[in-house]
């Protein structure tokens, strides 16, 4: 149970129609690009699926429909945070029925709580099913109560299906205290970088991915996963180093970036639900642009 490695984790966007409807048929297809292209494991709706804008109700047809697409080709790591914890272990649960293989939750969002309640709330959330579970970093930590080395030993000392800590943080002092301190604790314990920055967090230990840029760059991301999987950190570096450079031109175009490259490479998933901006034309004119600049796109795939 502990010993389950997700290994390279799509984490693909939730597409939405005009009326900011899901768009089944499109994320349909969607799933089945990341099939074709490496993923070694589907983790939705992630905070690139914008698990927050999605409602109670939509959350669990989505999961339902992903591990129905899925048809059991990889796993499906069901993501199921939520501010109150009784939510968060319904999440927990349905996807335990649904045929989910793990969960992975982050601390409460837009409120404070002290340490120890986190720990309640994580530790209630892992025990709530017998999957392998998964910790995360809060997609913004000055929303919320960010996830310390403390809570996280704390929670391995409660949940014994806890394997790891996804994070996103890229904060060297918590990774490397997550893969020493973590180890220590419970054999086997992982370190998986929850952005597209492998190459650092393996240099310390850390194994995996939890892909955003997958859906975009598949080729590079598999090429940089791979090599950090033998442990080809210098051999690896060119490759962080463009997906850097994607990451970094996304990022200045918001939430809306992600769906933004996906319509410029072919694959388009809509705009990103309110309160995130869409794009305006020119701004997707000048992505698309950004992203044609980088010659290392030129291998990645186009449409579907």
């Amino acid at each position: 149970m502990a010993n389950f490695k997700p290994g390279l984790v799509h984490a693909p966007v939730t597409p939405f129609k005009a009326d900011h409807s899901i768009d089944y048929e499109t994320y349909a297809k969607l799933i089945e690009f990341h099939l074709k292209n490496g993923a070694e494991a589907i983790a939705a709706p992630m905070p690139a699926g914008e698990d927050m804008s999605l409602k109670d109700d939509e959350q669990g047809v989505l999961l339902d429909f992903v591990i129905k697409q899925v048809k059991g080709r990889v796993p499906v790591i069901a993501h199921v945070s939520d501010a109150g914890t009784t939510i968060a272990i319904e999440r927990a649960q349905h996807a335990a029925k649904a045929g989910a293989a793990a969960i992975v939750s982050h601390p409460p969002y837009f409120w404070h709580p002290k340490a120890s309640m986190v720990t309640e709330h994580l530790a209630q959330i892992g025990n709530a099913t017998q999957l392998p579970f998964f910790l995360c970093s809060p997609p913004v930590e000055d929303v919320g109560t960010p996830l310390t080395t403390e809570i996280m030993l704390d929670v391995i000392d409660r949940v014994p299906t806890l394997c790891g800590v996804v994070d996103a943080t890229m904060d060297f002092v918590i990774m490397v205290e997550t893969v020493s301190l973590g180890s220590a604790k419970r054999s086997g314990f992982q370190l998986i970088p929850g952005t597209d920055y492998m190459v650092p967090a393996g240099a310390i230990g850390g194994m995996g991915v939890f892909s955003p840029l997958a859906a975009v760059a598949p080729k590079l991301v598999k090429q940089v996963y791979e090599l950090c999987t033998k442990q080809q950190f210098t051999q690896a570096r060119a490759a962080q180093e463009d997906l850097a450079e994607l990451a970094h031109c996304l990022k200045l175009a918001g939430l809306a970036g992600l769906k933004g490259a996906l319509r410029a490479m072919g694959r388009d998933c809509g705009e990103p639900r309110p309160p995130a901006r869409a794009l305006t034309e020119a701004e997707h004119r000048k992505l698309a642009a950004g992203l044609q600049a980088m010659k290392f796109m030129q291998a990645e795939p186009r449409g579907w």
